[in-house]
């Protein structure tokens, strides 16, 4: 079987390649650095799941997650917020951009993995 693509946009380095570690095994690991590569990487490579970090350079994670959930191309895709910032008004923001779920940072690799797959057998 193959395997699966997820994209993980996130402006750190450092969080893409632990993440990237974390799931290579199981999945296709594509990685953009800000709002506007996740939306051209989603349209060209149609992910499973993106995993989108808020606060990125050019444009954020609200933004992104938005324009993603609005295009017919992509609306499909579930969009988790990664994200140190776990306030509830972030996340009740992130719900109303069309989020499908939120995961907080420092996560660990079981947290993660089971917030992807919940999603991925509802979708």
């Amino acid at each position: 079987m193959d395997k699966q693509k997820i994209l993980i946009a996130d402006d750190e380095q450092g969080i893409r390649l632990i993440i990237s570690r974390l799931l290579a095994e199981e999945y296709i690991v594509l990685e953009a650095a800000d709002g506007e590569e996740a939306i051209n990487i989603a349209k060209e490579q149609q992910p499973v799941l993106i995993l989108m970090d808020l606060m990125m350079p050019k444009m954020d994670g609200y933004d992104a997650c938005l324009r993603i959930k609005s295009d017919q191309a992509t609306k499909g895709i579930p969009v988790v917020i990664l994200t140190a910032v776990g306030h509830e008004l972030n996340k009740k923001y992130a719900e109303e951009m069309g989020a499908d779920g939120y995961i907080t940072k420092p996560f660990t690799r079981e947290s993660l993995l089971e917030g992807m797959r919940r999603l991925l057998v509802s979708s």
